[in-house]
């Protein structure tokens, strides 16, 4: 046992800089996710609410416009329904579902060569689509719409953060000869996910994309402790 836990002492410490700050990230971000969960009041109507934006932004996620050969490609705004429950519901209950989302996704296109890569680029980049609902607290610019456009490149650019940083991290070595693995994994995921969040936050000013953004929002009394909770 002894010789177990000095062998696994000396592989950490043989990890670079950049995968340990990682890791720490990894844990830092697990454990405030947890505490959001515990923090959240799910009620029936909730819970239908998360269940749909999740179901169809699962749906969505199949139909394709155009897929890179690396992995990433842009939707028919699969985000968008996501984004939308987070907005209504809050950060925190947005980032939960975004989680659970991620999650589907390791069921439709699970590419892994790392634990903390499985991590950073399914469950927490879908998480940080949840910051989309900061921007319900927004005093301006007025309107719903616009609010949501602000926090649709929030939430969308988030998640690209989590990708940019696993794809420097652990797929540095597809990065052209002479070229910063930062640089590469910028660019890449520039190219490959700006468009779909370009996408979402296009298809949120459609005029008639505001009677949904309309029933989306919970009830006044919503955040009242009497509400049963689960």
């Amino acid at each position: 046992m002894t010789t177990y836990l000095y062998s696994v002492v000396e592989q950490f410490s043989e990890l670079s800089l950049a995968t340990v700050s990682v890791l720490a990230g990894v844990l830092l971000l697990g454990i405030l996710l947890l505490a959001a969960s515990k923090k959240v009041q799910w009620n029936a109507r909730m819970i239908s609410y998360a269940a749909l934006a999740i179901s169809m932004s699962f749906v969505l996620s199949y139909i394709r416009i155009y897929r890179m050969p690396q992995g990433g490609s842009l939707t028919l705004g699969s985000l968008l329904p996501l984004m939308l429950f987070a907005y209504a519901y809050g950060p925190l209950a947005g980032c939960v579902a975004g989680a659970a989302y991620g999650m589907l996704q390791l069921l439709q296109d699970m590419y892994m060569v790392h634990p903390v890569q499985l991590l950073l680029d399914y469950p927490l980049a879908f998480a940080a689509v949840g910051l989309t609902g900061l921007a319900s607290r927004l005093g301006r610019p007025s309107g719903l719409s616009g609010r949501l456009f602000i926090g649709i490149w929030a939430g969308g650019l988030a998640r690209i953060v989590f990708h940019v940083v696993s794809g420097a991290v652990f797929f540095g070595m597809y990065a052209p000869e002479g070229q910063n693995p930062w640089v590469y994994s910028t660019l890449y995921n520039l190219t490959t996910l700006l468009p779909d969040v370009a996408l979402c936050a296009f298809i949120s000013l459609v005029p008639a994309f505001r009677v949904l953004l309309e029933y989306q929002r919970p009830p006044r009394n919503f955040y009242k402790k009497s509400e049963k909770s689960y």
